[in-house]
């Protein structure tokens, strides 16, 4: 079955990928590059779902998610560039003005691994970032060559599956994670 991706209006389904299995434990839920640094700390347990909770309702809504018919199966986070903590990061250069959309982290669930999810994901959040008016898509993936790449700090991606979906490398940054560069990538949609 293809996978089909959608953007992310329905909170039950952004729970399904991104939430705890203890509703109480004190997970991402992929904020922290989203919000400030000071509410990322205040936020914990139940509040960090109910703060998502809002954004699914948001217009935009906060990302992207990939279904296999009804189930969903992975999300990607895709946002204007100024509405993230990548708009002040010192690590990650702007290499212009251009009002970029940031795409920064990528998660497929266990068990839907190696199955091209990755790559819908992408290409739905470029999809979906143009409908919102993006002139361009940047990327902070890992420039992890053919070294392995933990998977729980596999969420920013790799060059490689960037490449593919036609972003360009266009900066070096001072990012590391998991003991790997990370790259800006763009990709241009004008």
């Amino acid at each position: 079955m293809p996978i089909d991706v959608r953007p992310a209006s329905v909170f039950e389904d952004v729970r399904a990928v991104l939430g705890p299995k203890s509703p109480g434990a004190n997970v991402c839920w992929c904020l922290s590059y989203r919000i400030p640094s000071k509410l990322n700390n205040e936020l914990r347990g139940p509040a960090r779902g109910e703060y998502v909770a809002a954004l699914c309702g948001a217009e935009p809504p906060p990302g992207v998610l990939a279904y296999d018919g009804d189930e969903p199966v992975g999300w990607a986070a895709v946002a204007p560039r100024s509405e993230t903590s990548f708009a002040r990061n010192r690590k990650i250069p702007h290499i212009d003005d251009l009002p970029v959309w940031s795409l920064w982290c990528i998660r497929v669930r266990p068990g839907h691994r190696k199955q091209g999810i990755s790559h819908a994901l992408i290409a739905g959040a470029v999809e979906f970032a143009r409908a919102h008016g993006a002139p361009a898509v940047e990327a902070y993936p890992l420039d992890n060559g053919d070294a392995k790449v933990d998977l729980t700090m596999a969420y920013a991606g790799i060059r490689k599956n960037f490449e593919r979906a036609g972003f360009t490398h266009a900066a070096d940054t001072t990012s590391v994670l998991a003991g790997h560069p990370r790259i800006l990538m763009r990709l241009d949609l004008r």
